[in-house]
């Protein structure tokens, strides 16, 4: 299951499903879900991963946010299946969809998360960019996928319009 590709329409339920089973009850409560409510996800980085036989093991989303007037990618959610954890599909999922930002041109992208997890991918704490609360600053973190690209961005992260 080493092949990716863009999320189809019908693969909604069977993604939404495995996010179900991979996250805590409520996660639709917090507070990077009201940043994606009306808003649809960007869809060229939003992967899937099956394997020959065509079970979903993994799938990532992202979508457009503001840091004021700043666009932005959020990252998220990321899951892979219970039944294939451990086998890297989810750091070849965040690389893969990160080099396909990197390549359509999307300068920064953050997300919510542990740092000591995600700063193997170069992610690192915002620490001027506030996500509505209530989000324990610590866990905001950022990439620039162009050189400075977070440099000088303040503020709270919208939802794109």
């Amino acid at each position: 299951m080493r092949q990716f590709s863009e999320e189809r329409p019908e693969d909604r339920w069977e993604v939404e499903a495995l996010f179900d089973l991979s996250f805590a009850p409520g996660r639709e409560a917090l507070s990077s879900y009201r940043l994606r409510e009306g808003v649809a996800p960007v869809a060229p980085l939003c992967l899937v991963a099956r394997d020959a036989g065509g079970i979903l093991g993994a799938a990532i989303r992202y979508w457009p946010v503001r840091v004021g007037e700043v666009p932005a990618l959020l990252l998220g959610p990321v899951a892979v299946h219970p039944t294939r954890q451990g086998e890297g599909m989810g750091a070849l999922l965040i690389r893969e969809s990160l080099g396909r930002a990197t390549a359509l041109g999307h300068p920064r992208v953050m997300l919510v998360g542990d740092a000591p997890y995600y700063g193997r991918y170069g992610f690192a704490k915002l620490a001027e960019v506030e996500m509505p609360p209530p989000t324990n600053p610590e866990r905001v973190l950022g990439l620039a996928l162009v050189p400075g690209a977070w440099d000088g961005i303040a503020g709270s992260v919208m939802r794109a319009i």
